[in-house]
């Protein structure tokens, strides 16, 4: 199975590449004034609103370095029944892919506590790597403010 990584400070973490739409550059950001903790803003991509997550900001409180390497990561994020949005993510390293087999990860044994959007585990000669949940990256406040539905009018 294919997976994007980027990291989080030292740690490196996965994304499932089949949930990626496309990786840009980092791009001019409109800011979103009193978003919720981690929505940085959004992007123009391709002539519609792309909500932006920072996942250093959300992981670690600080926001992610402006480095040639730092990423907007788009997901195709499920917003209803068969239904996806594009959702933007602020990742550093964000410029490798690798191969891993699904069984090679395994529970932390730590997961009372932590965010549901971490994931299981795998190692190899550098150490562990995490699996992020991108589905679970949102609560249900954030998702209904970023992906709300238009009113209709009768």
């Amino acid at each position: 199975m294919l997976f994007l990584m980027f990291r989080l400070g030292q740690d490196r973490y996965l994304l499932d590449a089949r949930q990626v739409e496309m990786v840009l550059p980092l791009l001019t950001v409109k800011a979103l004034p009193a978003a919720p903790v981690g929505v940085v803003g959004a992007i123009n991509y391709r002539g519609a609103p792309v909500p932006l997550i920072d996942l250093s900001l959300l992981a670690l409180g600080r926001a992610a370095a402006p480095l040639l390497s730092t990423r907007i990561i788009l997901v195709r994020y499920p917003v209803g029944a068969g239904e996806h949005a594009l959702l933007g993510l602020i990742a550093e390293r964000a410029i490798e892919t690798v191969e891993r087999d699904p069984a090679d990860f395994v529970a932390t044994g730590v997961e009372a506590g932590m965010p549901p959007y971490l994931g299981p585990v795998a190692s190899d000669d550098k150490g562990l790597i995490q699996r992020i949940r991108a589905e679970a990256l949102l609560s249900p406040a954030i998702r209904e403010i970023l992906f709300q539905q238009p009113a209709t009018h009768s």
